[in-house]
């Protein structure tokens, strides 16, 4: 059973079923890609620091993972373009790149695992709670009634995580589950002319002065322009608001002062069209992935261990069998939910996973806060 059908819940559905898997999808919107992952374009490309840490290596190993993706089940042009990307502020520099509409990765990593026959999906149909049953785990609506049920349940659903894990059944603590809404909107307009920059811009957010896809009608232009999206922290609304609007336009001023103008002038005329979604991101930015820990188990395990506590490793916290959690992708879900759900399905079926470093898995790790909170205790 996996709960959400963003760019998480899908990558883990494709995942699994050419694993053979069979998979129950369950979501309260009407069809995939409905959040976060509706955005009408963003980019795939790495996360450039001048050393080495856990998300500019995450994010070096998920480019290269959605790319391929990318190429293998999506058209140019229908989804996706490869560009360069020049970055203006830390670390300036060219990069390979991609334009990206989320939804259509969505829908052919979901097609993909329809057609394999592996996939049953469940719409209209919010979960309220998260219960462990005889068979392993049931997905109930609001009225108590189970709409889903299965032996493993993997929960991908961005924000909506965190309530349905430290809610009645509280399968975690709160404090455990540091998640955070963070609001994201986009300023674009359609692109009639040519566009103002010869390739996308990047300093506070990123400037796309053309982008065309044939999927864009009818919710948006065949060809527009973007800039975005700002990154509103504790922020759990779907509104667009003029003062975001504004922020997009003075950080596009820095980036290409031509293009700010043009974003004022739509913005007078009234063209200037708006998209906004609430992301999730955890404390420390990175994303969460693998088993659920048993908070109450890794307590007493904690007490036994008595003055040695601060000796236990993080791969002895006692998990919840057969529960598992892939979320706070934050503003990097088209780079990381590919290799996030490679990751999950391995660990799922038991697989050593070599070619990643064990500080990297570590730092993914969904026990890692309580892990540290136990240890301190």
């Amino acid at each position: 059973m996996v709960i959400g059908a963003g760019l998480a819940g899908a990558a883990v559905c494709a995942v699994l079923a050419r694993r053979g898997w069979r998979l129950t999808l369950v979501d309260a919107a009407s069809g995939p890609a409905q959040g976060a992952s509706a955005l009408p374009v963003g980019m795939l490309s790495p996360h450039v620091t001048r050393a080495p840490t856990p998300l500019s290596r995450l994010s070096a190993l998920g480019v290269a993972t959605t790319l391929a993706e990318l190429q293998r089940l999506v058209p140019p042009g229908q989804g996706w373009q490869a560009c360069e990307v020049d970055n203006l502020g830390h670390d300036p520099g060219r990069w390979p790149a991609a334009l990206v509409r989320p939804a259509a990765l969505v829908r052919a990593w979901l097609d993909e695992a329809a057609n394999l026959g592996t996939l049953a999906c469940v719409w209209q149909t919010p979960v309220q709670t998260l219960a462990s049953s005889a068979v392993g785990w049931q997905a109930l609506d609001a009225q108590g009634r189970c709409v889903a049920e299965a032996p493993m349940a993997v929960v991908a659903a961005a924000y909506g995580s965190h309530a349905l894990l430290t809610g009645p059944a509280s399968w975690m603590d709160a404090d455990a589950l540091p998640l955070r809404p963070v609001k994201g909107q986009m300023s674009l307009a359609a692109q009639s002319g040519d566009p103002l920059a010869e390739r996308p811009q990047r300093d506070n957010g990123v400037y796309v002065p053309l982008y065309e896809d044939t999927g864009l009608p009818p919710a948006w232009p065949a060809r527009v322009w973007a800039m975005g999206s700002t990154y509103e922290r504790g922020e759990n609304s779907t509104q667009l608001s003029e003062q975001a609007h504004e922020r997009n336009a003075e950080s596009l001023e820095a980036i290409c002062p031509s293009a700010a103008l043009d974003l004022r002038q739509v913005w007078q005329r009234g063209e200037l069209l708006g998209w906004a979604q609430v992301r999730c991101a955890s404390l420390d930015r990175l994303p969460l992935v693998g088993a659920v820990p048993d908070g109450e188990a890794l307590k007493a395990h904690m007490a036994a261990a008595g003055v040695r506590r601060g000796r236990v490793p993080l791969a002895d916290t006692p998990r919840r069998p057969g529960l598992y959690l892939l979320a706070a992708l934050g503003s990097r879900g088209i780079t990381l939910a590919a290799w996030c759900a490679n990751q999950l399905a391995a660990q799922m079926e038991g697989e050593a996973t070599p070619d990643v470093e064990e500080d990297l898995l570590r730092a993914i790790d969904p026990a890692r806060f309580a892990w540290k909170q136990a240890r301190r205790q």
